[in-house]
C-alpha cells in the first residue's frame, strides 16, 4: 500500500495555534500557510530548518511539490 505522506524539508518562519508558516528557500514572500490540523512539523524551530509531513494532495495545493 503507497503511502500519501510527504517528508519537506522547509523553513519555519512563524507559527500560531492551528497553522505553520513555511517556505522551501528562507523567502517569507513565497511563504504559504499549512494547517497543523493536517501536517507535523519536526523540530518545531522558527527561523530553521524543520520537516512537515503532510498529504500529498496538500503538497500539490500549496505549490510545496
Amino acid at each position: 500500500m503507497k503511502s500519501d505522506l510527504l517528508d519537506l524539508a522547509m523553513i519555519l518562519h512563524s507559527r500560531t495555534d492551528r497553522a505553520v508558516r513555511v517556505s522551501d528557500d528562507g523567502d517569507l514572500k513565497k511563504s504559504v500557510w499549512l494547517p497543523l490540523s493536517q501536517c507535523e512539523v519536526s523540530p518545531e524551530a522558527p527561523g530553521r530548518a524543520v520537516t512537515i509531513t503532510l498529504p500529498e494532495w496538500l503538497a500539490i495545493e500549496k505549490r510545496l511539490v
